[in-house]
């Protein structure tokens, strides 16, 4: 009986009734402790022990009629009878009639109660389309071979494919093949494990690439189980045979595997919220082994995975207390209105488990009923009903009734939810939520309402708002009815813009209803929020009939919609249907203005023999002819498609013909259609006489059905293929390893042109193993050929090949010479554009080393014919030869200049080296002039190439340096908030002030602003503020124009607000996050002064590469070369700056000073907790484009992923990670993860 809320208020003060959940433990249960609003994981009361108690020992009791035997004997009754009864979901007969099956399920039934002494009954429900099938039998064995033939002749055929551990295959196939020959004979299903030679990853054995389906393939990194290859085994049968040969071999799996993923499933739903905190209980029955638990809420289940026997401790403990809690708990129903369960659900549902250790459930929202349960024990139970009533109340809920009539309100919900209105209206007013009615709850409503919940203050503001809006609303809507399937005629692009026009002419907006709604009608709303809304009601009704004209006239002219009933028998419908669907979508079209209806779903009780097609008059007659050819197609081919042959070949030859896994029997069926059945088993005559004597030949049938000629044929092509087999020979040629490569080609291409050719078997010898003997089926060694097929193809096959082995010899010729290493860069091009073309031309392939830069020569390997080796060798000598000698010399720059003479893009260089008279062409001035790489201790310059040309640019060189070296540095202040006004937008007053006056200005926080140096008035601004100290260079002239013109523009302070916060020197640059945090801060109108800066640098220096500290990332293929990343990690703050500064803010009000303070608040707790640097330094820079992302994305979701801050040099290939110990862990896991993910080539040059 459901008690109301009042009811169960006055019934808590129960006393005097006994526990009814009594303590585990002691027998005199102590006072509950006061609950402070968190579940006690620990408390013994709340979550007692689930160990079972010993089983009392009870007296078995004695018969009262005494030990006496009885008189009368019971009398022996036949064998009784076996029954079982199981249910297919929907019964397939996609293939009745199909390589000589029955046609229908009583036929189906008929032959298996034939074939086995059964009996078998069928129940078949025709809303749900589930069959029950009831058999009976005297015989364990004989029902179950029944029940595996009724499953395989009504379910459909599927493929499944199970990736299995390499280490359990030798289990899986078990001693001789018994144990997969079990499982085959168990379930009657094909299984295929891939053999050992199928499974190499360096293609076939004739040069083709592997089939993936049958490669090993690795674990994915992060999966639960062991790092080790996978075979994948194939299993092929009907679908409840194939899941339960599937489920077998994932048995044999999980029993040799140390790791393991268990479930428990179905979790009551009031039991769940008790289970849930317990989480740290079921770790510890784990018994420290590595266990992992996941929780899906939605279905209700606990996944555990981790070590085998962990796993098992911790799935035994959550059913145990699944069962406890099952047992224990007791439930008490109460009614609340229904807009108040939204407060009892989620997070709400928390708290009071929290507060009351009981679980609340609700009915969901579109459920009808006001009941809600409370679970929990009965001494609990009184606290958790409070605790319900006290959410329940714990925010103001109103319910906003829409307007009527019905349809009205509908209307008035259908544009709301359109325009997204609720999400508007809790944005406009922080803290409350709006629900609307649920779909489907919609259309049976009487009366509907938007549900507001908040404060009552904020509810109220929001309700003012609606009823606004619905003020403005009522009468501005209108439902038009037109026939969805010329919605999206009317709706389409042809007419976008005509509907767009309707708002800017009439203010009306138009809502068509989605496509699978199958709705007939189209929403018209005059739009309220528009500027020029009109709030007569009579201009609104003249623009919503105005529209309403428009729009039933683009529906007339788009099309008439009819219906059409076709009288087609059930048998037919799955040629109209077509192999999921595919016959029927092509007969809707693209457009899908069509509706067809196949048998039950046309909705008529009295037949399922019909199809109803409903649309556009047109397309309707279209697809009824469609249909009727379909069928009519179809009772034809059943009457000319009835052609039976039956013939013998030998059964040795039967595996071949059929295929692998039947591709050979399958493709012959597609091309000619026909139906191919072979029958292997010898019938009882044939028994007798092989007892007698052993047959030389043992003979297989076949049969082929379909039409005359295509029979005929079908019969032809197994005859021929018979025959040759029966001819088949095979041939070993002796062919040096080393032309191998050559014949087999580019992904096998030559050998497959062969083997086509000839229909033959070409197989090569892969990697040689221990023995000496190469890796193939086929025994054979590293210098032999093996030739498979019929005699002529043999023979064939054997020519074309030695004559390809003389041509091989011919042209597979090498020679050796050496250039000067100078040379190498114009003989290579740029990006090898040059060697590429020289290739090209000759036809020879060409390796060049690479040499060291200490090496004057460097070696060139040319390989191919003697006339194309030649000539590129000449062709190679000739551009060696155009380079002259060369000299070096070196000129010494201070780093400071080095950016300046480098200029943007390196056009400074550019213009140095035109200035010298030295070469135009960009590729010989790449190597002119060499700057230090940024980190280096050197200011050597060095130059290389023509020894004039050298001395040219060493005499400009150090003329531009000498004028560099007497240029002066003034400085000027400026506020520093009026710093973003003179450096403009992107830039360009900056720019524009630099042009007008010859001179360098550098602001503070600027890149250069600390290589500039110290300014030549210092003692003049020494009471100026590091902030607001501006930087000019150049010529004293200009720098004194520029500090005129600086000055100029300054405006007068105005007046600010000031606040102040100390900053440890420490985290300076964590806190500044290279100056990203002062922009934020001027977003805000503050400006910030410090008292102090640092002078040691953010980061630790990187510490010098140990051998210890290297990260392997290995790629999958091991001949490839290991690829090492250096890793090393050191504190942050070990040697980092002592002392604090003063930070002064300057705001213009008080909000923006206490945001800014906030965010620096915020930002020196984060640097509290970035206590270790880590250095990853990568081979090359390769991989830095995949790591930053576009626009820095992945390195932002790896900041936001993992909590460190993590930074890519733009100079060199170290990243630097600094953050948590954890958390530097997490991001340097996840880089050496994206940047070992990169294709690997070969690079000839």
């Amino acid at each position: 009986m459901a008690l109301s809320a009042a009811d169960l208020q006055r019934r808590h003060e129960l006393e005097g009734a006994p526990d009814p959940f009594p303590s585990l433990v002691d027998s005199n249960p102590a006072a509950p402790a006061p609950s402070n609003g968190h579940i006690d994981t620990d408390s013994a009361e709340a979550f007692p022990s689930l160990a079972p108690a010993p089983a009392a020992v009870s007296k078995t009791p004695s018969s009262g009629w005494g030990a006496a035997p009885p008189r009368i004997r019971a009398t022996v009754s036949k064998q009784p009878l076996i029954s079982e009864s199981f249910t297919i979901p929907a019964v397939d007969l996609s293939t009745a009639g199909k390589d000589g099956k029955p046609t229908s399920l009583g036929e189906v039934m008929r032959q298996v109660i034939a074939q086995y002494k059964v009996k078998i009954e069928a129940s078949t429900n025709q809303k749900s389309r589930q069959t029950t099938f009831f058999l009976k039998s005297e015989s364990q064995k004989e029902l179950d071979k029944a029940k595996r033939t009724l499953l395989a002749l009504l379910s459909p055929t599927i493929t499944l494919v199970l990736p299995a551990p390499a280490s359990t295959i030798p289990t899986i196939i078990g001693p001789k093949g018994s144990t997969i020959k079990q499982i085959r004979d168990q379930t009657g299903v094909k299984i295929d494990v891939p053999p050992k030679e199928a499974l190499q990853t360096n293609g076939h054995a004739n040069g083709a690439s592997a089939d993936p389906s049958r490669t090993a393939t690795p674990l994915p990194v992060g999966n639960d189980d062991e790092d080790e290859p996978t075979i994948p085994i194939t299993i092929i049968g009907p679908q409840p045979l194939a899941y339960e040969a599937q489920a077998l071999l994932n048995e044999i799996i999980a029993s040799k595997r140390s790791r393991t993923t268990q479930r428990v499933r179905d979790i009551p739903t009031h039991i769940l919220p008790f289970i849930v905190p317990r989480r740290s209980k079921f770790q510890e029955a784990a018994a420290g082994s590595d266990v992992s638990l996941t929780l899906n809420q939605t279905a209700r289940e606990i996944t555990v995975s981790g070590e085998r026997e962990g796993v098992v401790r911790v799935v035994d403990s959550i059913k145990s207390a699944v069962e406890y809690f099952t047992n224990e708990v007791t439930s008490l129903t109460m009614t609340l209105p229904k807009r108040q369960h939204r407060l009892l659900t989620g997070k709400g549902a928390e708290e009071i488990m929290a507060k009351s250790k009981c679980a609340v459930i609700v009915a969901k929202l579109e459920e009808p009923g006001d009941e809600i349960t409370v679970y929990g024990r009965a001494a609990d139970l009184p606290a958790g009903l409070g605790a319900v009533m006290e959410k329940a109340n714990s925010a103001y809920i109103h319910e906003f009734p829409l307007p009527g009539p019905i349809n009205v309100s509908r209307q008035l919900l259908t544009y709301m939810n359109r325009v997204g209105y609720p999400k508007t209206l809790s944005a406009a007013h922080p803290g409350i939520s709006v629900y609307t009615p649920h779909p489907a709850t919609v259309a049976k409503a009487q009366v509907l309402n938007v549900d507001i919940v908040g404060d009552k203050p904020a509810v109220d503001a929001a309700v003012s708002e609606v009823s606004a809006l619905i003020g403005k609303l009522y009468g501005a809507t209108k439902e038009v009815a037109i026939d969805w399937l010329v919605h999206r005629i009317v709706n389409s692009n042809k007419n976008a813009k005509k509907i767009k026009g309707f708002h800017d002419a009439h203010n009306v907006l138009v809502f068509f209803p989605p496509e699978s709604e199958e709705q007939s009608s189209v929403l018209l709303v005059y739009d309220p929020f528009s500027p020029s809304a009109s709030p007569s009601p009579v201009d609104k009704s003249k623009s919503l009939e105005d529209v309403e004209k428009e729009i039933l006239k683009l529906a007339k002219d788009a099309a008439d919609v009819k219906t059409s009933t076709v009288p087609v028998d059930k048998k037919w419908h799955e040629f109209v249907v077509g192999k999921d669907g595919t016959t029927l979508n092509a007969i809707i079209g693209e457009d899908k203005t069509l509706s067809v209806k196949v048998g039950a779903e046309a909705g008529d009780a009295s037949t399922e023999d019909i199809i109803l097609v409903r649309g556009i008059s047109q397309d309707v007659d279209r697809a009824v002819k469609e249909i009727q050819k379909i069928v009519e197609d179809a009772k034809n081919d059943e009457i000319v498609s009835s052609y039976v042959t039956e013939f013998e070949i030998d059964r040795e030859f039967v595996g071949r013909i059929v295929g692998a896994q039947g591709a050979g029997v399958n493709k012959l069926r597609d091309l000619l259609g026909v139906k191919i059945d072979f029958s292997t088993d010898p019938d009882e005559k044939e028994e007798k006489t092989s007892k007698k004597k052993k047959a030389v030949h043992q003979k297989a049938k076949v049969k082929i059905v379909g039409r005359k000629e295509n029979v005929e044929e079908a019969k032809k092509r197994i005859i021929t293929q018979a025959d040759r087999l029966a001819d088949e020979t095979s041939e070993v040629l002796k062919i040096p390893h080393q032309y191998h490569s050559g014949l087999i080609g580019q992904s096998g291409k030559y050998v497959i042109r062969l083997e086509e050719k000839y229909g033959v078997k070409i197989t090569f010898p892969r990697e040689s193993a221990e023995n000496g003997e190469g890796k193939t089926r086929e025994s054979i060694k590293p210098d032999e050929v093996l030739i498979k097929g019929g005699k002529k193809g043999v023979a064939g096959a054997k020519s074309e090949l030695l004559d390809a082995v003389d041509f091989e010899k011919e042209s597979n010729n090498v020679i050796k010479f050496t250039v000067p290493t100078r040379s190498v860069a114009r003989i290579l091009g740029r990006s090898g554009a040059t060697i590429n073309e020289i290739k090209d031309n000759t036809g020879a392939q060409i390796d060049v080393d690479k040499a060291s830069e200490d090496s004057s020569v460097t070696n060139i390997a040319v390989r191919g014919t003697k006339a194309a080796i030649a000539e590129a060798k000449a062709a190679i000598l000739s551009i060696s030869n155009q380079v002259t000698e060369e000299t070096t010399d070196s000129v010494h720059v201070e780093s400071r200049f080095h950016r300046t003479l480098i200029g943007a893009g390196g056009q400074g260089l550019r213009d140095l080296i035109a200035r010298s008279g030295g070469p135009t062409d960009p590729k010989v001035q790449a190597g002119l002039i060499r700057f230090p790489r940024q980190g280096e201790p050197s200011d050597e310059v060095r130059l290389r190439g023509d020894p004039k040309v050298v001395a040219r640019l060493k005499a400009e060189l150090e003329k531009t340096v000498a004028g560099l070296r007497d240029r002066v540095v003034l400085g000027v202040e400026i506020p520093a908030a009026q710093h973003r006004v003179f450096i403009g937008r992107g830039g360009q007053h900056l720019n524009d002030l630099q042009a007008k006056t010859g001179a360098q200005i550098q602001f503070p926080g600027s890149r250069s602003y600390q290589s500039v140096g110290e300014p030549e008035n210092a003692t003049d601004l020494a009471d100026v503020e590091p902030a607001n100290l501006v930087k000019v260079s150049g010529p004293r002239a200009a720098c004194e124009k520029a500090v005129e013109e600086l000055k100029s523009q300054v405006k007068p302070p105005q007046a600010e607000i000031v606040g102040s916060l100390t900053v440890p020197l420490k985290y300076h640059y964590a806190v500044t996050q290279q100056g990203n945090l002062f922009r934020t801060l001027r977003s805000f109108g503050v400006h910030v002064e410090q008292s102090k800066l640092p002078q040691k640098p953010a980061v630790p220096p990187t510490p010098a590469p140990q051998s210890d500290s290297s990260a392997r990332i290995d790629d999958a293929d091991d001949s490839a070369p290991a690829v090492e990343a250096q890793w090393q990690v050191v504190p942050n703050y070990q040697d980092a700056e002592a002392g604090e500064s003063e930070w002064t803010f300057k705001a213009r009000d008080q909000a923006s000073l206490d945001r800014a303070i906030k965010l620096v608040q915020d930002a020196v707790e984060h640097a509290e907790k970035m206590t270790h640097v880590g250095f990853l330094t990568l081979p090359d820079r390769s991989s830095f484009p995949r790591i930053v992302g576009s626009k820095g994305a992945n390195v932002a979701r790896l900041r936001a992923e993992s909590g460190a801050d993590i930074t890519v040099s733009r100079e060199d290939s170290t990243v630097v990670i600094v953050g948590s110990e954890s958390a530097i862990e997490a991001a340097k896991n996840a880089i050496l993860k994206m940047s070992s993910s990169r294709p690997r080539g070969r690079r000839d040059a």
